[in-house]
């Protein structure tokens, strides 16, 4: 299990806070008490620990905006970006059947997202009966 991918991206954002951050830096770049506001209920000390570890990980990259003192800004990398879509599963999954979470909609004619799994060779998608699922 410790080689494993899904490991590996636990070892990133599977903790309480980084994945509340992430998704309060998906809508822009955050300052430090913008981000205490957003993820409500968080430690100062755990968010710095978190900001580091993401920052560590490539996942957030922080830019001085004052010299006197050192303070940042918070901005998601390529890479933070890439997992808006899971954070989105991962919030309509644990709403399940409650209106509490907005599910995306498709901007032309509103109708609500499906998440499909789809292979772009055989123009098909893909099920949990095909062989692409054994693991």
């Amino acid at each position: 299990m410790a080689d494993s991918p899904l490991h590996s991206a636990l070892s990133k954002v599977g903790d309480r806070w980084t994945l509340v951050i992430i998704d309060a830096l998906l809508h822009g770049p955050l300052r430090f008490n913008d981000l205490l506001e957003t993820a409500a209920g968080i430690a100062p000390n755990t968010l710095s620990s978190r900001l580091k570890a993401l920052e560590g990980a490539g996942l957030v990259i922080a830019q001085a905006y004052s010299e006197r003192p050192v303070r940042y800004e918070y901005t998601l990398t390529a890479s933070g970006k890439e997992l808006a879509g899971a954070i989105s599963l991962l919030t309509a999954w644990g709403a399940g059947d409650s209106d509490a979470v907005e599910t995306p909609r498709h901007t032309l004619c509103g109708t609500p997202l499906e998440v499909r799994w789809y292979c772009p060779t055989c123009d098909r998608e893909a099920t949990r009966d095909d062989e692409a699922w054994d693991v």
